[in-house]
């Protein structure tokens, strides 16, 4: 173990100048010939580069090209090279130069030489071991000081790569390395200005790594640049382990990423230029333009990721599944960006490609975009990618496949639309990229995708082989049937690249692996807990506060009916939950929130997402929020809503509500739907949602949540890492929830915290056993199905599918119609829900396992078009009305703090099984009995002594003539918070200092004095305004 920085130094430079390191060693000199001075010795340029060693690798390997432009220079050609090499990387950036080299009156040159994906090329290979790459101690980069860094990485003599390095043993750490980065380090000077010298910076101790790619005063920010506490790939936190080399914790820095081979490889196919321009609308019309540039240099986890599904795919071939459990906060889009570059132009050991195209499965815009960039950058002559989105058509993605385009990216929605008409599909092969994979992958569309991609003729040998037949007499291209069935399962030409931070059992079975003991696991993991711990997203369970709200709900009708228990249940939860006074005490607690905490957050402009349960919901909250912000007097507190279609409200008739009619900008200008994010970002305070922004939507902002809505499982984890996104500033979270409890949060996040597995593949033979319940029912025989079936794979048929739809439709008449007169409601519900659970679960099998059961495959069919045909039962109207009544309210907190989560403890999924629905029959139940129920679940902790209390004060008040005209010509908001609240104040005051000893408890528990304010308000209210 060295105990100085310059032996730590020593020992990195040492492998990096070895045969396996790859570089060479160099001084600086070079580089302070660079430090151009007139006659009187005042500075007038720095090259910032070896300009003798770039232009010899130039000489060397374009010399007809060099020969020329020596021709044409009079004087000087190593200035005026460097002048033409300056002009091009002021125009395009040092990173496109590097990668496509650059003209120079009608010269092309390049200033460094990639390894060819082939080995076919041996010009292009011999050019590449041509590459002058040096390694460089103590580097001077400035003629202005004295300054240097302990190690530079330069190739044909242009800087790359700069490092400072510290050593624990004499008491300094990354910590120091990444301060003198921000602070000695003058990012003005020529090596240092982005995108012209160093595109990367690395700050490196004994235990730990980071790196920046654009120096910038104090705001640098540095990444780590880390394995992971158990390595990489594998479930862990933050760190890195212990070398089992006996090397330094931090040598894969310089043998894994730093080595010539690789840092050439990352430079050519990861470091990637990005620039966005947007036009922001300011107030009173007048546009900004942001343009926002940055270098893209690969998390650790990232290289590694692609690295690894690289190097399998290459040693293995197609054929293949993968499942990537990457955290939020990963950067997934650019790693798939960088999967599917590599993929795309992979080849194996003879030379070929691997894949003939790469298709994207994705549903995000902003991947589409950014894929579309990134790919750009890496290589012209892949040619673009084709973005098949909601402007393109099925047909196009047709062609896209048929034409061999290198990558596709598409939906999954459009190969039902072609899975038949794509061409031959035999001895090529397809890579998958599944973005966000989840259980929309297990359904009809995932199965056709297959069909339509498939090389099925090694199925086609297996089904030969079971059936004792010849595959000469088999043709599945017009055979349906056959096709269809040897479609199933996994293929040899077909690998798949899921994507995910929570993946499902289906998911893991599908994509994952399978190891000894017969569980399913990721093929490579970034956690939750990795990337909370690195510092990639926030910690969103760190300020957690929860709420219970209690109701109690009474009959406002004489007569006692008979209601459906559940339904009638629904209703007055749904009733209490959209209260008008449920609305109003939120609402408050909601702007009150932002005030407190959101506005104060993220050097003020923090922002707030409210998640309510239903777009009446958030309508309601809309208005009301509102309502209390005009009320109290708050200038400027910018509220936006978003929801999907148009929703009514039942009190308030004739007004239609919309997302686009309801936004407004701050000039008063109508927001339509696409514009809600922009406008929230620039302009937005609070955001109310409805089933609307909570996955996906990525503002780093957003620092405060509060939910109104059950949240389970993904779901939950879905809408509230909305918070996770990091920025500048951004140092916390807060969620405030007043409908879920701390510790079915902290259940559904520990799922996802660490790795997520599968305890054990599924028992497929299930299917049977729903098969044979179905049969049960006697609803229709194998010459129904054989009748619905023959219609369905006659290729006359097939050629129209309104013909098809109409015969089989009539074919069905005869079950239909046995459905609906020989069974009762609970039978009709059982065999729909048998039906399409049979449905879905073999959809599910056959992207696992080909069963080659003809009869099976053909009571799919069947069922697939009877559940479509089958309808519900009409159900029972029943309309609470003015039924029941709102008699008593409380919110009463019931949690704050840190929802801890276990690091060792990973989550996995049992054995999927075949669900079985609830049933359907519908209880009866009195009104009162279900009244009393819901009491039970939604009433707060109410003592005798407490209705006596509230009974001695509505008496006193309902006496005072005030208050009954200020309920029947002020408004309630008024009543409420103004007049009632003073004569509340006064008339429990007064009734203490009658009986101080039953009313001392009232005054002692702050909560109970306030939330019987709030009761007898409401009920007050009503029955003055009913006077």
């Amino acid at each position: 173990m060295p105990d100085n920085e310059r032996q730590f130094e020593s020992d990195i430079e040492s492998f990096l100048v070895s045969a396996q390191g790859g570089w060479l060693k160099a001084t600086d000199a070079g580089y302070r010939a660079g430090f151009q001075y007139d006659s009187t010795g005042v500075l007038t340029e720095n090259y910032a580069l070896d300009v003798e060693t770039l232009c010899a690798f130039v000489k060397h390997t374009q010399p007809v090209q060099w020969a020329l432009f020596e021709k044409r220079c009079k004087s000087d050609p190593k200035k005026k090279f460097y002048k033409a090499f300056q002009n091009a990387v002021d125009m395009e950036g040092l990173v496109n130069v590097l990668r496509h080299g650059f003209k120079h009156r009608g010269q092309e040159f390049k200033v460094i030489y990639f390894k060819p994906e082939t080995r076919l090329n041996q010009l292009a290979l011999t050019h590449y071991k041509e590459n002058i790459c040096q390694c460089i101690r103590q580097w001077h980069y400035s003629p202005r000081n004295q300054n240097s860094v302990d190690m530079m990485l330069a190739v044909n003599g242009i800087p790359l790569v700069a490092i400072e390095l510290k050593d624990q043993l004499t008491g300094q750490t990354i910590d120091n390395a990444i301060a003198q980065w921000m602070t000695d380090r003058d990012p003005r000077e020529e090596a240092f200005q982005f995108n012209r010298r160093i595109l990367t910076y690395f700050a490196v101790d004994l235990y730990r790594a980071a790196m920046s790619t654009r120096l910038a005063g104090t705001k640098t920010y540095f990444l780590p640049f880390n394995q992971g506490s158990n390595g990489p790939g594998v479930d862990g936190g933050a760190g890195n382990p212990q070398n089992p080399t006996g090397d330094y914790v931090t040598a894969y820095l310089w043998k894994t990423v730093l080595q010539k081979d690789s840092f050439l490889d990352i430079l050519q196919k990861f470091i990637s230029y990005q620039k966005e321009i947007k036009k922001v609308k300011l107030p009173g019309g007048k546009v900004r333009v942001d343009t926002t540039e940055k270098i893209i240099f690969p998390r650790y986890h990232q290289l590694d990721v692609v690295r690894k599904l690289v190097r399998h795919t290459k040693e293995h071939g197609p054929g293949h599944n993968y499942l990537i459990q990457h955290s939020a906060g990963s950067g997934k889009s650019n790693s798939i960006a960088w999967t599917a570059y590599r993929l795309a132009s992979l080849h194996d050991d003879e030379n070929r490609a691997i894949y003939n195209s790469v298709i994207i499965v994705t549903d995000r815009k902003v991947l589409d975009n950014q894929l579309q960039g990134t790919i750009d950058s890496f290589d012209h002559t892949l040619g673009s990618v084709v973005l098949i989105d909601e402007k393109k058509s099925s047909k196009d993605l047709l062609n896209a496949v048929n034409d061999g385009k290198r990558i596709i990216v598409t939906t999954l929605q459009k190969f039902p639309v072609i899975y038949d008409l794509v061409n031959d599909t035999s001895g090529k092969a397809f890579a998958v990229i599944v973005d966000e994979a989840h259980s929309s992958q297990t359904g009809k569309s995932a199965m056709l995708l297959r069909t339509a991609l498939a090389d099925t003729s090694d199925a086609l040998t297996e089904y030969a082989e079971l059936e004792g037949k010849a595959e000469e007499e088999l043709d599945a291209s017009n055979d349906k049937l056959l096709r269809e069935l040897v479609a199933a399962g996994r293929h040899s030409n077909l690998s798949f690249y899921a994507f995910t931070a929570t993946p499902k059992d289906k998911t893991l079975e599908i994509f994952g692996e399978e190891w000894a003991d017969g569980s399913y696991h990721p093929f490579h993991i970034y956690s939750m807990r990795q990337a909370i711990e690195e510092g990639f997203i926030m910690d969103v369970l760190a300020n957690y506060t929860t709420y219970k709200t209690c109701y109690k709900v009474a009959k406002n009708i004489p007569d006692n009916p008979e209601v459906p228990a559940s339904k009638a249940m629904k209703l007055i939860r749904r009733y209490a939950e959209l209260h008008p006074y449920n609305i109003e005490q939120k609402s408050a607690i909601i702007v009150e929130t932002f005030r407190e905490v959101t506005s104060k957050a993220i050097g003020g402009k923090g922002k707030m997402m409210v998640v309510t349960a239903s777009r009446l919901a958030a309508v309601r909250y809309f208005r009301e929020v509102q309502a209390y912000i005009r009320q109290q007097g708050y200038d400027g507190l910018q509220v936006m809503i978003a929801f999907s279609g148009s929703v009514t409200d039942p009190d308030i008739p004739n007004a239609e509500y919309t997302e686009s009619n309801m936004n407004k900008d701050i000039d008063g200008n109508r927001v339509t739907e696409s514009q809600t994010k922009d406008v929230f970002h620039e302009q937005g305070d609070v955001l109310i949602v409805a089933e609307k922004y909570q996955t996906g939507f990525d503002e780093p902002l957003l620092h405060t949540m509060i939910i109104d809505k059950k949240l389970r499982d993904v779901k939950a984890v879905q809408t509230i890492s909305r918070l996770n996104r990091i920025c500048p500033g951004k140092v916390d979270t807060y969620v405030l929830d007043f409908v879920n409890n701390a510790e079915d949060i902290r259940k559904a996040f520990q799922a996802f915290y660490t790795e997520t597995s599968l305890e054990s593949e599924i028992n497929i033979d299930l299917i049977y056993t729903t098969q044979k319940k179905l049969r049960e029912y006697k609803l229709y025989t194998d010459a129904d199905i054989d009748m619905v079936t023959s219609i369905y794979l006659d290729p006359e048929n097939n050629k129209n599918s309104v013909t098809l739809q109409n015969k089989i439709t009539n074919a069905l008449l005869p079950v239909a119609s046995r459905y609906n007169d020989e069974l009762d409601q609970q039978q009709r519900y059982d065999f729909r829900r048998d039906v399409r659970s049979f449905v879905k679960w073999y959809n599910y099998i056959t992207q696992i396992v080909r069963m080659f059961d003809k009869a099976l495959h053909k009571e799919y069919i069947f069922c697939n078009y009877l559940t479509r045909l089958l309808p519900s039962d009409d159900a029972e109207v029943w309309d609470l009305g003015n039924k029941v009544t709102l008699e008593y309210y409380k919110l009463e907190e019931t949690f704050a703090g840190s929802i801890s989560l276990e690091k060792d403890m990973a989550g996995q999924y049992e054995t999927p099984t075949m669900k079985k629905g609830a049933a359907k029959q519908e209880n009866k139940s009195q009104l009162d009995e279900v009244i009393e129920k819901f009491n039970e679940h939604y009433a707060g902790e109410i003592t005798e002594g407490d209705r006596i209390i509230a009974e001695i004060l509505m008496n006193k008040m309902s006496q005072d003539d005030i208050l009954r005209k200020s309920a029947q010509q002020d408004g309630e908001q008024i009543f409420v918070n103004s007049v009632f609240s003073k004569a509340y104040d006064k008339t429990a005051m007064d009734a203490y200092k009658e009986s101080s000893q039953a009313f001392s408890a009232l005054f002692s528990d702050s909560k109970k004095y306030a939330a019987l304010k709030s009761a007898l308000a409401e009920i007050m209210y009503r029955e003055f305004c009913q006077v």
